[in-house]
């Protein structure tokens, strides 16, 4: 496994270009250190990120959540095929998962679906997804969206509250820290109860009354205001009036008696100057690191004159997307850090054309999506949604491309990131700018990077499968239980039989090729090795959340009508298109044991039915010797290879369980077996070693009422997502479109699998309901060079004369 890893996880960091020609001095000692340092960091693996696309924005509870999952290397954004399992969940406002599921990935995509309870409450929820490998990194790496859920029985009672302590303002120092004597810039955020940014003029007061600063927002609730704090033991409030006439008090950050500021402009439409402020005036060197996507931009030291050095940066020499400047001190600590901007300038091109402007009900729609600037061999994997736009339906989803590009690497929701990418000008370099500095988040500690040696990683990437963990303990000290050959099985006809040697934690993992859907497991010690060991299933799902607000949520009584109208809807399509919501794909199982191909094979309908199975061994099995000894029953297999018999009993399997008590395998009735393979030589499976293997089938696979040990764990246990086909009718037919079946769907095409490569277009079809309307469209996806992209247009549907 070790090899695997370093062939597999430990792709070189490239050091990016050297700092700019105007700045001063070379990258001395301390900075190549702190370099190295994060190079050796990012090459223990790869930063992966997932992406969902969600169909809509916006769900009634009782209907289908669909989308797609999309991994990549957040170095480069290109598909990342390191896992095979995506962990998505649907969390309510306490972070409480109210549905999970196992999502299956294959080169680097998955497609999944939730049934949404009928049951659930009506609120804003999170959709977050994450792989195994991204629990080592926190939750703050996740990917985060949020969705809204409508419970149209309950609408009518929930109406909207007015919460005006919900209202907020944070203060963010630029660099991290104020500083007395050192002129420093402050920005904030003023948000509502739904977390959206809120106009507000505010003032800054010591502790004397006196005003020392003012300010307003600027767009989206955010903006900056600069003053110089006077004393470490002064106390500073902002005073702030909103747009409500509402006044909200908030303590600025402490003030701090020695240390640095960090202040950065842009000086130029090319160029980025970044000022180090110090209280100290002696001379003194400190570094200057930028990085970005796993690489180094800016390695710089500066000299500090008289408290104050100046570093120029082209911006040609970072990398697109979001900049991390950090400032360490000569002993290598970090000391301010700063975030920069820099919006893609390439992007996945795409087209997507209807047929037709408008559309009659129930007519064919027509969509040809293709590559706007092909280049040959390029592929590219889409997914694309179309839903109806109503009153429940304003909000816009999330952009792949926006994700990728921009809000993966900021903490909490960003409010319409399209801004970000598409304005141009003062006005946008300053949001943008406001946005680096009240939303700034990195995803690592410099103390982690620094140190010495690194922790090892907790948990492993999901390479074939999902891995179920356990823990085997003492029972009743819960003290762990090294050294113990444990083993995995779940009964069916398809024999699957995994072993797991436990370490000195008591840890023991499995690897599950093919586990779909929820099934039952079987985990059990040898009792000869070990019979007093308590066994315990580690729950896959990470326990850790990171901090998000979601919106304040109540039912607006301006859209009675428009709830009323989709209970409808969503009520008529239940009772005339439910039957179709539970159809999974049949997936191609591999239905070869785990041993592959048995030296012998017995049917047992084919022969002479006794009614004891010691008889039928004797009589019929030649390569499977009976001896009754003082405690019983023993296996012996014939050793074909060197002409003689194994000295222990074989491992025993019922339907793919360990059995390794032979005398309970006797005293099941031969009429239950339906059949038996028998391998006739050592064989080897991991740590463990079988002299042979005796498995017994039975006809259904499900242990025909065998009872297996009492200290045996036995537990339901979800595997990955069936594969929920997407349903919708077509009326291509002169007797399907007359039918008199009612068609209220409000999603009208998902289609998770678009495939496009070159300058080759595809087609799309699908046939529009009874509703008229607008309906958006939106196709996104990932190319294979790490180009996201996404456009949408919306079509019409005119009602029927």
């Amino acid at each position: 496994m070790a090899g695997w890893l370093l062939r597999r996880l430990l792709p070189l960091l490239a050091l990016g270009a050297a700092a700019s020609g105007t700045a001063q001095g070379q990258t001395d000692s301390v900075g190549r250190a702190v370099a190295r340092q994060l190079a050796r960091y990012e090459q223990r693996g790869p930063q992966e990120k997932l992406f969902l696309h969600l169909d809509r924005p916006v769900y009634l509870a009782g209907e289908l959540m669909w989308f797609k999952v999309y991994a990549v290397d957040g170095g480069q954004n290109k598909p990342l095929a390191l896992s095979s399992v995506a962990y998505v969940e649907v969390l309510n406002q306490a972070n409480q998962p109210v549905l999970q599921g196992k999502v299956a990935l294959a080169n680097a995509v998955g497609r999944g679906s939730f049934s949404l309870p009928g049951a659930l409450a009506s609120g804003h929820y999170t959709v977050r997804a994450y792989t195994s490998w991204m629990q080592n990194f926190g939750p703050e790496t996740y990917f985060h969206t949020s969705v809204t859920v409508v419970n149209t029985f309950a609408a009518s009672a929930a109406a909207v509250r007015k919460d005006s302590a919900a209202h907020d303002a944070q203060f963010f120092p630029e660099g991290g820290h104020l500083v007395k004597g050192l002129r420093s810039t402050v920005a904030f955020k003023v948000t509502d109860r739904n977390g959206r940014g809120m106009a507000a003029r505010g003032r800054v007061l010591n502790g004397r009354g006196q005003e020392v600063a003012a300010f307003q927002t600027l767009r989206l609730g955010m903006g900056r205001f600069s003053f110089t704090p006077a004393s470490e033991q002064e106390t500073y409030t902002a005073v702030l009036t909103l747009a409500t006439k509402q006044v909200l008090t908030r303590r600025l950050p402490r003030v701090q008696e020695q240390g640095y500021v960090l202040h950065l402009e842009a000086s130029s439409p090319t160029q980025l100057t970044l000022t180090v402020n110090a209280t100290r005036t002696q001379p003194e060197t400190v570094f200057v690191l930028g990085h970005a996507r796993k690489k180094v931009a800016v390695a710089n030291s500066i000299q500090l004159v008289n408290g104050q050095a100046v570093l120029v940066v082209n911006k040609s020499q970072l990398p697109e997307g979001v900049t991390h400047f950090t400032l360490f001190d000569a002993g290598q600590k970090p000391l301010c850090e700063r975030l920069y901007f820099r919006p893609p300038t390439s992007t996945l091109a795409l087209t997507a054309r209807a047929d037709k402007a408008h559309y009659a009900p129930r007519e064919q729609v027509h969509i040809e999506a293709a590559l706007a600037a092909p280049t040959p061999r390029l592929a590219a994997s889409l997914s694309m949604a179309v839903y109806r736009l109503d009153s429940l339906n304003a909000t816009p989803a999330l952009a792949i491309d926006r994700y990728l590009g921009l809000t993966s690497d900021l903490k909490g929701n960003v409010e319409n990131p399209d801004y970000y990418f598409m304005a141009t000008g003062p006005e946008a370099e300053a949001a943008t700018d406001n946005l680096m500095l009240t939303q700034g988040w990195s995803r690592f500690r410099w103390e982690d990077v620094l140190r010495p040696a690194f922790k090892p990683f907790e948990h492993l990437p999901e390479p074939n499968g999902p891995l179920i963990r356990g823990r085997i303990s003492q029972a009743g000290t819960n003290l762990p239980q090294p050294n113990i050959m444990t083993y995995l099985s779940s009964p069916s006809r398809i024999i699957q039989l995994n072993n797991s040697q436990s370490n000195a934690q008591g840890q023991v993992q499995f690897e599950m090729n093919d586990f779909v859907g929820p099934q039952e497991i079987v985990v059990q010690t040898d009792p000869q090795q070990d019979s007093t060991c308590r066994i315990t299933i580690t729950d896959p799902f990470s326990a850790q959340y990171a901090s998000r607000r979601l919106p304040g949520f109540g039912i607006n009584t301006r859209f009675e009508t428009d709830y009323a109208k989709r209970h409808l809807q969503n009520q008529v399509q239940n009772v005339y298109a439910g039957k179709y919501r539970n159809h999974y794909r049949r997936l191609p199982a591999d239905s070869l044991a785990f041993y592959g191909k048995p030296d012998q094979t017995y049917l047992l309908d084919k022969y002479t039915r006794f009614k004891v199975l010691e008889e039928v061994l004797r009589e019929y099995v030649p390569g499977v010797v009976v001896r009754i000894r003082k405690d019983g029953f023993h296996f012996l297999v014939a050793d074909n290879v060197n002409q003689t018999l194994q000295d222990r009993n074989p491992m025993v399997l019922l339907d793919g369980v360990p059995v390794f008590d032979i005398n309970k395998i006797m005293a099941m009735p031969p009429i239950k077996i339906q059949k038996l393979d028998v391998i006739t030589s050592r064989y080897f499976q991991g740590l463990a070693v079988y002299d042979g293997i005796v498995s017994f089938t039975t006809y259904k696979g499900d242990l025909e009422g065998f009872q297996l040990d009492p200290r045996v764990l036995v537990q339901r246990y979800e595997g990955v997502q069936q594969q929920r086909e997407f349903y919708a009718p077509r009326y291509d037919t002169p007797q399907a479109a007359q039918s008199r079946l009612p068609d209220l769907r409000n999603l009208l095409y998902w289609n998770p699998d678009i495939q496009l490569t070159g300058a080759v277009p595809r087609q799309l079809d699908f046939f529009t309901g009874d509703q008229a309307g607008r309906y958006l469209v939106v196709l996104q996806g990932l190319a294979t060079n790490g180009l996201a992209g996404s456009t949408s247009f919306v079509l019409e549907v005119k009602p029927a004369l």
